[in-house]
């Protein structure tokens, strides 16, 4: 069997193997009324269409904590329990199809309240059905972005609070794996980094001010999620601003992200998903394939923190070597998933493993055989 399909074990959970679903938004939960945040059937065939295909571990879009913490109108949430009934299908579904379900939980900071991407992905105004994002210092992310609202130290409590209690949702709808949001320019990254964060009180300043509520969320899930079930935490591992010693507002790096590393584990996460970017407009990023993995090679061999790597990992081959080089313990695909919801059936078979199909599907389980010649 080739790496990229043996099992793995965290705490006392096996997922199938190292091929796994990266949160991606779909901005299509309904929008108003009483199901307000809620998965809808364009979620469940999303989702399970990638269970079905042979995909290890299903993770859900960000998951917002509460309405404030939505990046949209048309986010995901579990601040209500019409929301976790409505997420129960889904995990259900993903569990009968072979596949781990997971959460992501998230709140979107000072990059809240905007627009679905095919709507200008830009601010609200209160017209629209709007609202004041929040932050860790009254920065705006861009200059057409809102200002945030910069939180209290009682706020800042209260969104501990939610994540919390979103994690008990999640447990009670049936997901096995809950990854607290830390990346890409959202509320927890807007604290880690001095970029975002300009405060000068316990949640600000030094490193350890900064990475406070990343920690304080981390403990808040682990005390209601159970010890046999694994925690996650999503990174940017840079901010891709290059570190400048004279101003220790310039940005996050992997240094730092190094030293968070060590702390999560210390916290009880499981492992780390090792991403970059987002909190920072204007930045110049190296995409090409397989960019981030160093950064998640860097984390593992330092820390010895299991880590996922993600980022243009779009061939079997390719994802198979970062496995079976130790670069990372598993990986996450995204757009390549949405090209293709049985990537990791067809991978499977370049690699010459074998996988379990769906029962339904065996008829096209093995290659059909060449046609038979004409006879004239």
């Amino acid at each position: 069997m080739s790496a990229l399909f043996e099992p793995i074990t965290l705490r006392s959970l096996t997922i199938p193997n190292r091929v796994w679903m990266a949160p991606m938004c779909q901005y299509s939960a309904a929008d108003s009324g009483p199901d307000i945040g809620a998965p809808t059937d364009w979620h469940l065939q999303h989702l399970a269409s990638r269970a079905v295909g042979g995909t290890g571990l299903v993770m859900t879009e960000a998951t917002a904590v509460s309405s404030h913490g939505r990046i949209s109108p048309g986010d995901l949430g579990l601040w209500t329990k019409r929301q976790q009934e409505a997420h129960a299908r889904i995990a259900r579904f993903v569990s009968e199809a072979g596949a781990v379900p997971a959460v992501q939980l998230a709140h979107a900071g000072r990059k809240a309240a905007t627009s679905q991407p095919w709507r200008g992905d830009r601010p609200l105004t209160a017209a629209e059905g709007g609202w004041t994002p929040q932050g860790p210092s009254a920065l705006a992310y861009d200059a057409d972005f809102l200002v945030p609202h910069e939180l209290s130290t009682a706020e800042i409590r209260g969104i501990v609070d939610e994540f919390a209690a979103a994690a008990r949702r999640a447990l009670a709808a049936g997901y096995r794996v809950a990854e607290v949001h830390g990346a890409h320019g959202y509320l927890i990254h807007n604290f880690l980094s001095p970029h975002s964060n300009h405060r000068t009180d316990a949640y600000g300043g030094s490193f350890d001010n900064r990475a406070r509520l990343a920690l304080e969320v981390v403990d808040a899930v682990r005390a209601v999620w159970p010890a046999e079930l694994p925690v996650f935490f999503r990174a940017s591992s840079t901010d891709w601003v290059a570190e400048n010693a004279d101003d220790p507002r310039e940005g996050w790096g992997p240094d730092d992200t190094v030293r968070l590393a060590g702390r999560l584990a210390e916290h009880g996460v499981d492992l780390l998903d090792v991403s970059s970017g987002g909190n920072v407009p204007g930045v110049t990023v190296p995409v090409g394939p397989g960019y981030q993995v160093p950064m998640a090679a860097r984390v593992r061999r330092e820390t010895g923190l299991p880590v996922a790597a993600v980022g243009e990992i779009t061939q079997p081959r390719q994802a198979e070597g970062v496995v079976a080089d130790g670069e990372a313990d598993a990986v996450l695909l995204g757009r390549e998933l949405l090209r293709d919801p049985y990537w990791a059936l067809h991978a499977a078979r370049e690699l010459g493993d074998a996988i379990s199909w769906p029962r339904q599907y065996l008829r096209a389980a093995r290659r059909p055989r060449a046609a038979a010649a004409s006879v004239v």
